[in-house]
């Protein structure tokens, strides 16, 4: 979580939010945070239907929820389309089944958009990526709804826990996985090689 330092001329009503779903919220956030333009990433819930749902209820299936990541960011220093293409690089957008060694509902793909605006660029990025792939992304572009925190020991979690984060990714295979269907393209826009 990257957090506006007093000294950072952004204000935070200069902020602008995307919220995306793409697996373990651990890994999208760890992605996220090292965007120069990043302000922010919050773990959360979204999608679904259960008001203030925990991270065993969201997992178990029934809540309809997505783990996702709530960003903030400096429009003025990375654009949202960047931010979107950042995401399906960063992930499976063919695997409607959940993400790498994570299965299920919760863990499945997707781009919640907040306005025309941003529905309009998510739908752009995702045809572009689909032409880029050659084949059908699954990743859908949904209206955003509320958002719930994760709580608070998932929050930051690549920091506080460094050896158990970096020990689960590499597990899942997220990075193999990704490098195999994105090859030179994978993780583009997101600066250094995660999960190296």
């Amino acid at each position: 979580m990257l957090l506006l330092g007093a000294g950072n001329p952004t204000r935070a009503a200069d902020a602008e939010t995307a919220i995306f779903a793409g697996g373990c919220f651990w890994c999208v956030e760890a992605d996220f945070d090292k965007i120069p333009g990043v302000i922010e990433t919050v773990s959360g819930y979204t999608g679904g239907h259960t008001q203030n749902p925990t991270y065993k209820q969201v997992t178990g299936g029934d809540t309809g929820h997505y783990e996702a990541v709530r960003i903030r960011f400096d429009p003025d220093k990375v654009g949202y389309a960047e931010l979107v293409s950042a995401l399906l690089r960063s992930v499976d957008p063919t695997d409607d089944g959940g993400q790498f060694c994570d299965r299920g509902a919760s863990y499945r793909t997707a781009i919640f958009t907040q306005g025309a605006d941003q529905t309009q660029i998510a739908e752009a990025r995702k045809a572009e990526a689909e032409k880029q792939l050659g084949t059908k992304i699954v990743t859908p572009v949904l209206e955003a709804g509320a958002f719930y925190p994760a709580e608070d020991y998932h929050q930051d979690f690549h920091e506080r826990s460094p050896r158990r984060y970096t020990y689960y990714r590499w597990s899942c295979g997220r990075d193999k996985q990704v490098r195999k269907v994105w090859g030179e393209n994978a993780y583009k826009g997101i600066p250094g090689k995660p999960g190296s």
